[in-house]
């Protein structure tokens, strides 16, 4: 049987955009200054340089030097993508190379080139690349090295010169790493860089070093590769690359392969190239045995360890390689050659190990680095005594030198052989680079110019993914050859065979011999079938391969006829274009491509698309397999134009299958310009389009079936059945199909690909007019196919064009039976419209067929119907199957399936409303808005019930995709400082601006301020009260009788009153500014004046204490400006942006500041920033001695460091407290102070850990006698105090559960020291320590319990704290006799009282009568007083007592604005406010009633902390005026404690009540205040701000997403239930303080005017905490036809007011014009001004029906729903006037229809969340009934066809009733 084969000539395609191309960076380095012309300027003054004849001298000189080095240029472009605007924008991007310089240029069509980065080196620039470095982000410790779980690839560019590699990164980080030898080439790759040595001559050494070397990082140390080469024995094991006959010749990132040739066999090799394994180390770590040689002569020994020892500078940079390795390490005499010139430019080992390590000063140098570790042999040396590069015993060279302890280098890299080439070849590959053809194929294609040859190695990857295999070889003439990657093919120059896709490539006016070449073989080289892989199954297909079998063949020139060709073309072109031809390739870029021609000059075309229209690309797309001539003739020269490319595809694709397209009468119409029918003579194209006579030649030329079948098999999932059905005669004889065509035997797969398109194509409503189109080939077929059922489908889709065909094509009876018929190709047509159908009904559906990668939107919808309307939670995990069949080539393949689109949904199953979010690329609402309304209907719904109650831990995503900006705004964790949007101030402040930047108040949000106090100006009044920058006024009046100097001593008496209460502002204005500002970094913080001066009205004369009238006490102002310095640094937000250089830069440089500057030292521990400050700076602070400057660190870094136990800070406290140094220490004279800090530092360092030694130090030193001699004597009761606060924060909470302290009695020992009794002995160091007695102070044996008391009490209540420990607390009760009351101070009472109490913490109760209840009623209770009773001390003992018990209530509900606890507290306060007079002060003693009083109100504080309490507020004012002499500076300083604690952090912080918050309290509020400014006896004054470790952020801000402002919200807060209260839910107006979250079970946004937003406390209490902590700013969206609550308080402005009765009532009064009074979507607005207002053509029903789509929108909420609203009424609208050319329309109504009645049958409870709730949907239905009924019955049925009636009936009717 002959064999039918089709002839076809040489096709070309027309390249388009002729340009020159010049690279930029040459034009650039033009103007650069470069190092001729520096030097010129250096001899030259610059009045002659500028002169004419200087000038003209500067340009010749810098064009002689450029032209000199344009001989060393180079270049290389690549792609560049960045985003803009939410679209990625492409560009080229080149990097120049010449002499020094390097130029980094970006450019693209729309944008000329310009300069990215620019960068001058020292010496010559010998490469320059670009490369991604991966950064480890995290890092797991394993065994001795590190794992790294995910990396980050940073760019990086690298330029090489000569001794180092400069790199730099686009973030502006440089590099420079040292190169102990000299480099031959650099490599990028996947993990960092490859080295490629120069190989130095091995004529003094025989053993061969490494070659290949690999950098992961700058920083890190550059170590050998080790390779694995291929063998079928043992010996092939894992080496060093050390073989110096192989060359790197390419690599390649993804995948990571290597291609390196040998010299001395001629064959390349590919490598894959990974992280060694952790048994590769080992094995070449391990010593080796005797080396075997192998066929590759790589090293086989692997060894790198310490008898490895030679220091040569073998080849090191800028020396000579071949000569002396051996020098004199102590003369630095080279001693073999003489003529050896010097190293000048070699940097030193040490030198090089610096300048590796320069950027990264935390790391340590090896133990062993530079030149030598690198020049020495890995081998083992031979027995035999062949030492290699060892020195001789008697070299110069000294020992100790020739054995150093050399640390192994560990390899990285692994290079592991996958392929190498069998045929021997002469030379190595010039060019290398990977492709792949449209069947998805990959090649590695190298190019051997010798051979003038492209040889390309087939690769698959294997099932794991983890290999690769190498197929198969062919071998392609051609003299340069590049890859286009976005044709998946390559372009090839000489003899342009395209093994892929492209043609010969017509360039207009330029003259390519290559295309006319006649002396090269006519025959392609057979393949070569390679044995280092096994065979592939696919390698069988291929057989001799000759130019006739190509896919799309770029046949030889042969015979006469081309010579001839030639000739004739060579004479047209001689005059202009007789030298200049095509003489390399270069530089691809997309679709760009550089020509180098003959002459020099370079040209730049661009190679044209497959396909321009979206039919044709979807098309191309879907039988890209099978197309292969398609591309070159759409772009033919002079070929068609966009609007014939469907009809030139239609008629390519059937003449492939067989069709005669000129005698079907549909395809005889079709006008295209070009005709493609084989049957047809040429035609030649028009002389204008520049064509060529070969452009009309279609022929498809297919000998090997075999192989054509081969290359389809990707299409389809082949079935191995074949299926004969009966033909019916053909209409006509002639229409008969060729079954000798390529395509016939697979007519019936491509069609069944088609029809699936064509689905694919109704789902997207932008690509919906390409299905008509479509249909027209798919009915042809499935008549053909005699397919009734298809070509039905196709009738009740397009009634009225298809009637219209009615031809069939007849097939060859016998040839149907070898048709390939696929085993999915059912009778019945897969529908997806009737798939969806059939889901909403309810009905079991089959799986529908989809193919991937091009059904994406079938895939979608399909899972979407299947979670949200069947209900079935695992459609897109494990039930994929059940609802989709995938058809491609292999096995059904579902793993990943639910990865690459992503939608949200909600499952609402058994009335359950469960959300199930799956994201991923590609899906958004704009995706929603192409897919036909009534298919998109169900998944809307499902978005707007998420809409409804979304969870608030969502992606940003899925938040995003659900129209919820409020959430999506929320995951970008902006503050309210940070985000410039939100800070925009509502009220101008009243005060001057000058004002506000020095009183360092400024920065108090003052929107949020504005709206949690609205009615006053409170927040004002409290920047009064707390000012310290302005001088007081000092208002006396001068008595008669008072001389002037005695009135100027009572001015001055006055101001030191005054400034008493000045010098105590700050520590109450640290407070009210806590954490409100964000420094600069570039600006020092800004610290308010503390202004003790004053102002005498009436003419405002200055009052000052420096005159020497009066006596003022020394250091008055050293503490006060301590505490100024806390204040000013507490500002400083936990956020910012601090660092230690910032911290340095604020010191200030006058030493009068130091003490504040120690006071912000200390603020920064506070706030968590001091741990940035560097250790030598903290040693630096500490060694200058500076009391207050140690103070404030120590404290500062102990609290950075709360609760660590944190080794380095341990011993830095350590050094200043002599009890935790060892005995036999050197004594140091640490101030008392800083011994006092340093033990609350340990306190809280090792918080709550219970650590047994410190426990034990601690409590020894609260009783720590006076002495030895003349030392602690002074102030001891505040170290005491210390001591036992620091014993108590380290034991906090434990009780009696103190593990392994049984044998300390920690409360027996604490009960004595609070009791009094004999001292215990002292044990160990302190018995020597103690042993000299005290010269000052006599104690005895007996405990001082005035001095360790208050530190034992306060210790038993924070080890016991919350625990309610019964019997401890009895110990702690206040005495009941009068005799034991006159043993106690009154203080101690207070202490007693509050210790008992927070120990039996659950008793606390806010009532009075609890508070009575502490007092021993025996005795103080009773009101008569009997004779031998002290009056005064009863009256003390019971204030102090009710004292402790108001502390104890303030320290349980801190932070709550418990209302009955205020109400409590607030009577006691009232009550000791009326005992001031002087009557009840004169038997309680006004220091005694003003310390319970302060302690009252600071209770107050701390249960109104940051609420503002108006009433709390007017006390704290009203003792803030109290100036006189009884009013000392430690009452100041506790009123305005008070104060700050009341507005604490301008009112968005307030208090815990956690055990650590607990005892900072107990350090800050300690009841004993001082007396003045300088007294720390009792209590050290730094520890007042300790009340900071005890704030807590808890204020929720509510910002509207629109606006970007605070606003109100309404909060519903549900508490969980307690012993105390059932579960409760209360109604909050935010901005308000939340509960402490621990009470709470959940937070809710709750409507109707916002958007509800519920956060569940029990899942999200971190989501909760984040939200806080970022200034609480909670996003709210308001919804469509509301008002905030500021402009509407009562709401009854809203759009919804009017609709009291009914909803009509609601439409009649909507006025479309006020749309944007109640929303801000722009789509809503825009529709009401154009559509919605009265005009002369619009008629009165429409408007009325669009006001009320309109109102629906608004109301519902639901923007989203206008179009489909609009597609509805039309759709009904073209039924009525019969205007229905398919029934498309149609099909959406009825599914709209289905899902209403779906929602019906469910009952009431499933309409509430749909969104079609109004009448518009009945009344469209019965619209259509009726229009339907009038066609039945026979109106209709003269106004359109019988046919096309009956389709659109059955249709919509069939199922709907």
């Amino acid at each position: 049987m002959s064999e039918v084969v089709y002839e076809e000539t040489a096709t070309m395609i027309a390249a388009g955009e002729l340009q020159s191309f010049v690279p930029f960076g040459r034009e650039h380095c033009r103007n650069h200054p470069n190092a001729f012309n520096l030097q010129l300027r250096e001899l030259q003054p610059a009045s002659e340089l500028w002169s004419s004849d200087g000038a003209a001298g500067l340009v010749g000189s810098l064009q002689e030097v450029t032209l000199q080095e344009r001989d060393r240029e180079c270049w290389q472009l690549r792609k560049g993508c960045v985003g803009v605007g939410g679209e990625e924008v492409e560009f080229e991007e080149e990097l120049y190379t010449a002499g020094n310089m390097v130029v980094w240029s970006q450019g693209s069509r729309s944008q000329a080139s310009s300069v990215y980065k620019a960068f001058t080196v020292d010496s010559p620039v010998q490469q320059a690349l670009w490369c991604n470095f991966a950064v480890p982000q995290n890092k797991k410790a394993g065994t001795c090295l590190l794992i790294y779980i995910q990396d980050q690839y940073i760019l990086l560019l690298c330029i090489v010169q000569s001794s180092c590699v400069n790199v730099h990164s686009t973030t502006g980080k440089d590099f420079i790493s040292p190169l102990p030898f000299q480099l031959s080439n650099l490599w990028a790759t996947k993990f960092g860089l490859l080295l490629e040595r120069k190989n130095p001559l091995y004529c003094l050494y025989r053993e061969p070093l490494p070659t290949v070397f690999s950098m992961l990082h700058p920083l890190d140390e550059i170590a050998p590769v080790v390779c694995k080469p291929a063998g079928l024995f043992e010996g092939s094991r894992v080496q060093y690359v050390s073989d110096s006959t192989m060359k790197i010749v390419f690599s390649c990132c993804q995948p990571s392969i290597v291609v390196s040739y040998d010299t001395v066999q001629g064959t390349h090799s590919v490598w894959a190239l990974r992280k060694v394994t952790h048994d590769e180390r080992s094995t070449v770590l391990r010593c080796p045995v005797e080396p075997v040689g192998t066929p590759l002569g790589l090293m086989t020994s692997g060894f790198l360890t310490s008898h490895l020892r030679n220091v040569s500078r073998l080849d090191s940079p800028g020396g000579s390689g071949a000569t002396g390795a051996l020098h004199s390490h102590q003369n630095r005499i080279m001693t073999s050659s003489p003529g050896l010139h010097s190293r000048v430019h070699s940097p030193s080992i040490s030198n090089m190990a610096a300048l590796s390590r320069s950027h990264s000063p935390g790391m340590a140098a090896p133990s062993f680095s530079g030149a030598a570790r690198f020049n020495t042999s890995f081998h083992t040396p031979s027995p035999r005594g062949h030492h290699s590069l060892l020195l001789s015993p008697n070299s110069t060279t000294n020992e100790s030198v020739l054995v150093p302890e050399m640390e192994p280098i560990i390899p990285d890299l692994c290079m592991e052989q996958l392929w190498s080439e069998t045929a021997t070849m002469s030379s190595q590959a010039s060019k290398v680079f990977l492709t792949s053809d449209l069947c998805e194929n990959h090649y590695l294609c190298f190019l051997v110019e010798s051979h003038q040859q492209l040889r390309c190695v087939k690769f698959i990857e294997s099932n794991d993914t983890s290999q690769l295999i190498f197929a198969s070889v062919t071998s392609i003439p051609a003299k340069d050859a590049e890859p286009f990657d976005f044709l998946g093919g390559m372009t090839c120059n000489f003899a342009s065979w395209h093994l892929f896709q492209v043609s010969k490539v017509f360039v207009p006016g330029l003259l390519s011999p290559t295309f006319s070449l006649s002396n090269q073989p006519p025959h392609l080289s057979t393949p070569v079938e390679n044995i280092s892989t096994p065979a592939n199954a696919a390698s069988r297909h291929i057989r001799r391969l000759d130019e006739a079998s190509m896919p799309s063949p770029v046949s030889e020139l042969r015979g006469p006829n081309t010579k001839h060709h030639e000739a004739s073309f060579l004479e047209d072109y001689t005059f202009q274009q007789a030298t200049s031809y095509i003489h390399a390739l270069r530089d691809p870029v997309c679709n760009r491509v550089t020509l180098e021609l003959s002459n020099g000059t370079m040209l730049r075309i661009s190679i044209p698309e497959i396909a321009t229209s979206e039919l044709g690309k979807v098309c191309t797309h879907t039988h890209t397999r099978v197309l292969v001539k398609w591309y070159n003739i759409y772009n033919a020269p002079g070929g068609p134009s966009a609007h014939a490319e469907w009809n030139l595809f239609v008629t390519c694709f059937m003449t492939l299958m067989g069709y005669n397209t000129e005698r079907l009468a549909w395809t005889r119409n079709l006008h295209f310009e070009v005709p493609l029918s084989p049957v047809i003579a040429a035609k030649k194209a028009r002389p204008s389009d520049g064509g060529s006579d070969e452009v009309g030649d279609y022929c498809v030329g297919y000998r090997d079936v075999s192989w054509h079948k081969w290359h389809c098999s990707i299409i389809v999932a082949w079935s191995e059945m074949t299926y004969s059905p009966e033909v019916s005669p053909p209409s006509s004889p002639s229409l008969r199909l060729d079954s000798s065509a390529p395509l016939f035997h697979h007519i019936p797969a491509l069609f069944y690909v088609l029809h699936l398109l064509y689905q694919e194509l109704q789902l997207d409503e932008l690509q919906r007019a390409g299905a008509s189109s479509l249909v027209c080939l798919l009915q042809q077929l499935a008549r053909d196919l005699q397919l009734e059922e298809y070509v039905d489908l196709y009738w009740r889709d397009y009634p009225s064009l298809i009637s219209s065909f009615t031809e069939s094509c007849l097939m060859d009876q016998g040839k149907i039976g070898q048709m390939q018929r696929p085993s999915f190709l059912k009778a019945e047509p897969p529908s997806m419209f009737s798939w969806l159908s059939s889901c909403l009904r309810g009905e079991e559906v089959l799986p529908f067929p989809f193919l991937p990668g091009i059904c994406q939107r079938t895939r979608l919808l399909v899972l979407s119907y299947a979670l949200y309307i069947v209900g079935d939670e695992n459609a897109t995990s494990t039930d994929v199957s059940k609802y989709l069949a995938k058809l491609s080539a292999g096995e059904l393949n579902f793993q990943d399936l639910y990865l690459s689109f992503g939608v949200l949904w909600v499952l609402n199953h058994r009335n359950n409303v469960r959300s199930t979010a799956v994201v991923g690329p590609g899906f958004t609402l704009k995706d929603l808005e192409s897919v036909p309304f009534g298919v998109a209907l169900p998944i809307r719904e499902a978005i707007y019930r998420c809409r409804e109650q979304p969870c608030s831990d969502w992606s940003e995503e899925v938040c995003l995709l659900i129209g919820r900006q409020d959430l999506t705004r929320q995951a970008h964790k902006m503050t309210l400082a940070k985000d410039k949007a939100v800070s925009l101030s509502l009220e101008p402040p009243t005060t001057t601006e000058a004002d506000e930047e020095e009183d360092g108040m400024s920065d108090i949000i003052q929107e949020v301020t504005g709206l949690i106090w609205s009615q006053d100006l409170r927040v004002h009044e409290v920047r009064r009260l707390l000012q310290s920058s302005r001088p007081v006024r000092v208002s006396v009046v001068q008595l008669p009788e008072v001389s002037d100097h005695e009135y100027i001593e009572e001015k001055e008496n006055k101001l030191l009153q005054l400034c008493q209460r000045t010098m105590a502002l700050p520590v109450g204005r640290g407070l009210f500014t806590l954490f409100s500002y964000h420094p600069v970094p570039t600006e020092p913080l800004p610290v308010p004046k503390l202004n003790l001066t004053g102002r005498a009205p009436p003419r405002n004369t200055m009052v000052d204490l420096n005159s020497g009238n009066i006596d003022v006490p020394p250091n008055m102002t050293s503490w006060s400006s301590f505490h100024n310095g806390v204040a000013a640094g507490l500002k400083i937000a936990p956020a910012s942006q601090v660092d230690s250089a910032w911290i340095a830069y604020n010191k200030p440089k006058s030493p009068e500041l130091a003490n504040e500057y120690a006071g912000f030292l200390m603020a920064l521990g506070l706030n968590g920033h001091l741990t940035k400050l560097a250790t030598l700076n903290i040693h630096d602070y500490l060694t200058k001695g500076h009391e207050m400057t140690s103070i404030g660190l120590l404290l500062g870094v102990a609290s950075a460091k709360l609760g660590t136990m944190d080794m380095s800070i341990t011993r830095l406290l350590s050094i200043h407290i002599p009890a935790l140094l060892p005995p036999t220490s050197t004594e140091l004279d640490v101030p008392h102070n800083v011994q006092v800090a340093a033990v609350v530092g340990i306190g809280l360092v090792y918080q709550g850990t219970g650590h047994r030694h410190n426990a034990e130090v601690l409590l020894a030193e609260i009783g720590r006698p006076p002495g030895p001699e003349m030392e602690y004597c002074t102030d001891r009761e505040s170290y005491s105090l210390a001591a036992g606060l620091a014993l108590g924060m380290v034991c906090l909470g434990h009780g009696s559960n103190l593990i392994g302290m049984t044998d300390l009695n920690v409360p027996e020992q604490l009960y004595q020291y609070m009791v009094g009794g004999h001292r215990r002995a002292q044990a160990g160091a302190n018995r020597e320590r103690h042993k000299s007695p005290s010269y000052q102070i006599k104690e005895g044996d007996t405990i001082n319990v005035d001095v360790t008391c208050p530190g034992a009490t306060l210790a038993l209540a924070m080890i016991y704290l919350k625990t309610n420990n019964r019997s401890i607390a009895d110990w702690l009760k206040a005495p009941d006799t009068m005799f034991l009351l006159d043993f106690i101070k009154p203080e101690f009472l207070l202490l007693r009282t509050l210790a008992r109490c927070i120990i039996m913490w659950d008793e606390i109760l806010p009532n009075a009568a609890w508070v009575s209840s502490n007092l021993p009623q025996e005795n103080i209770g009773n009101a008569s007083v009997s004779e031998d009773m002290n009056l005064e001390t009863l009256v003390q003992a019971h204030d102090y007592i009710i004292a402790g018990a108001c502390m104890a209530v303030g320290f349980r509900f801190a932070g709550s604005a418990n209302s009955d606890a205020f109400d409590c507290l607030y009577k006691f306060a009232r009550r000791f406010m009326k005992g001031l007079t002087p009557a009840a002060a004169a038997v309680t003693g006004h220091y005694n009633l003003h310390t319970c009083l302060s302690m009252i109100l600071l209770s107050l504080s701390m249960v109104m902390a940051g609420s503002g309490n108006l009433k709390v507020l007017q006390l704290c004012r009203f003792l803030h005026k109290r100036t006189s002499g009884e009013m000392i500076y430690g009452f100041h300083m506790a009123h305005h404690m008070a104060l700050g604690l009341l507005f604490l952090g301008g009112g968005r912080y307030t208090l815990s009540t956690s055990n650590s918050a607990i005892a900072a309290l107990l350090c800050a509020l300690y009841p004993h205040f001082p007396a003045h400014s300088t007294d720390n006896r009792y209590h050290l004054q730094a520890l007042r701000h300790l009340a900071v470790l005890a704030a807590e952020p808890r204020l929720l801000v509510p910002v509207d997403v629109d606006s970007l402002k605070p606003c109100y919200a309404l909060l519903e807060v549900t508490y969980k239930e307690t012993q105390w209260y059932e579960e409760t839910t209360v109604e909050l107006m935010a901005p308000t303080m939340l509960p402490e979250l621990h009470l709470l079970k959940r937070v809710k946004v709750k409507g109707p005017r916002y958007w509800e937003l519920s956060i569940d406390l029990s899942k999200e209490t971190q989501h909760l905490k984040s939200i806080l902590s970022r200034d609480g700013v909670l996003y709210v969206k308001l919804r469509a036809g509301q008002l905030p609550y500021k402009d509407d308080p009562q709401g009854w402005k809203s759009l919804l007011a009017s609709t009291v009765n009914h909803r009509n009532s609601g439409v009649r009064a909507f006025k479309p014009e006020a749309i944007s009074t109640f929303t801000s979507e722009p789509a809503l607005v825009s529709f009401a001004e154009f559509f919605c207002k009265a005009s002369d053509g619009m008629k009165h029903d429409t408007l009325t029906l669009f006001s009320a789509m309109l109102y629906e929108c608004v109301t519902q909420e639901s923007p989203e729903m206008l179009p489909t609203y609009i597609a509805i009424e039309q759709a009904v609208g073209a039924l009525r006037r019969s205007d229905l050319p398919q029934t498309f329309p149609l099909w959406q109504m009825r599914l709209v229809v289905e899902l209403w009645d779906s929602r019906v049958l469910r009952g009431p409870t499933s309409r509430n969340g749909a969104l079609l709730t109004s009448e518009f949907l009945p009344v469209m239905k019965n619209m259509m009934d009726v229009t339907l009924d009038n066609w039945l019955t026979g109106e209709g049925r003269r106004q359109v066809g019988l046919g096309a009636c009956h389709a659109c009936s059955t249709l919509v009717r069939g199922d709907m009733d």
